[in-house]
């Protein structure tokens, strides 16, 4: 740029405000809510327990004022709820969205499913043991400055027995 042109501003926002404060009702229409904004929770604790105060009236109408005195500390009470940092109604469509999971949970954004099983095909071969005099006749063929282990010897020696990768030279005897 030349030193004669003009910078423009930068221009930053922040939204953090939005986060802190929760959705509220205040109004509706041209009409402001009493003692408002109220939070959803809070709508759903006037409401429901409006509710079922109405309907159950005759069972608590002999405690005068006091079930509608905490039905509206109730409603105070919701006014900041939260579960695990969450709001309340965010915190349930969670759980409804983890009950609708698959159980096996998902790979790759798709439920995770068992494999169709497949048939395995294939074979195998049952040989007889070579007979005691063969054995004895491929170790006396062996060199004989070779002395072999005593004992059984593992699969791989017994590979390795007839290249002669699995011997021991003994030297002096």
């Amino acid at each position: 740029m030349s030193a004669g042109a003009a910078v423009p501003p930068r221009l930053a926002r922040s939204y953090t405000a939005a986060r802190r404060h929760p959705w509220v009702l205040g109004k509706l229409g041209d009409w402001v809510i009493w003692f408002g904004p109220y939070s959803p929770a809070q709508l759903v604790v006037l409401g429901g327990g409006a509710l079922l105060l109405i309907k159950t009236f005759a069972w608590w109408s002999w405690l005068g004022p006091v079930p509608v005195v905490m039905w509206l500390v109730s409603v105070w009470a919701v006014r900041g709820a939260k579960v695990a940092g969450r709001s309340p109604f965010a915190a349930a469509l969670g759980l409804v969205q983890a009950m609708g999971q698959h159980p096996a949970g998902r790979i790759r954004g798709r439920a995770a499913r068992d494999r169709r099983p497949q048939f395995l095909m294939g074979s195998f071969v049952i040989e007889q043991a070579p007979a005691p005099e063969e054995a004895v006749a491929v170790a006396a063929a062996a060199p004989a400055d070779v002395v072999r282990q005593a004992g059984p010897a593992s699969g791989l020696a017994q590979l390795l027995g007839g290249s002669g990768f699995g011997a021991v030279p003994v030297r002096g005897l």
